[in-house]
């Protein structure tokens, strides 16, 4: 690639941060083949906060959209939520997420992280879960990143079917199969 215009250049990064609001400093230079401090500079000059705060506005914009739980109330950091369609949430594991013994995750916080996130990821005032079939996969450590994704795969009256699969940074630690049921029609 050859080298573009400072104009052209901030075009494309305000594009790709738009589009991408997770792209570090280092995958922006790489991307536009440029040094990282000329993407800070680039940042400061648009206005554009670092990777950590645009995760962070990025979270609360997704928290604001939930409905059938409280904001506290997701176990895990909401990154991502488009109600009745899909839903990511992050949770780092923490020393007193683990057993002291062999430091692999307890299974309730697991399951909790994809629970909470199915329950804000349908589009119901509130819900309960009705139906778990889940299984996990793979040992969790103190110190992995889980990211959780959800799916409302179909709707059925007052029944959510909703998939959530949970990764570490290597592979499919958990997956949950949840029928959700919504209260709101019986109250």
């Amino acid at each position: 690639m050859a080298r573009i215009k400072k104009q052209e250049r901030h075009a494309v990064l305000v594009r790709q941060i738009k589009e991408k609001p997770f792209l570090t400093d280092e995958e922006l230079a790489k991307l536009l083949e440029v040094s990282i401090q000329t993407i800070r500079l680039d940042r400061m000059e648009l206005g554009i906060p670092e990777v950590r705060e645009r995760i962070r506005q990025v979270a609360e914009k997704a928290q604001e959209n939930i409905t059938t739980i409280d904001k506290g109330e997701i176990v895990g950091e909401l990154i991502d939520l488009e109600r009745g369609h899909t839903g990511i949430s992050l949770l780092k594991v923490s020393e007193d997420m683990v057993f002291s013994k062999n430091h692999i995750a307890k299974g309730h916080f697991i399951f909790s992280q994809a629970n909470s996130l199915a329950l804000a990821v349908i589009d119901a005032p509130m819900a309960v879960t009705g139906v778990a079939n889940i299984k996990y996969k793979a040992p969790v450590k103190v110190g992995e990143m889980l990211v959780a994704k959800a799916e409302v795969i179909r709707q059925r009256s007052n029944k959510f079917f909703v998939w959530v699969k949970t990764r570490n940074e290597v592979q499919e630690v958990f997956r949950a199969k949840f029928i959700m049921v919504s209260l709101a029609e019986e109250i």
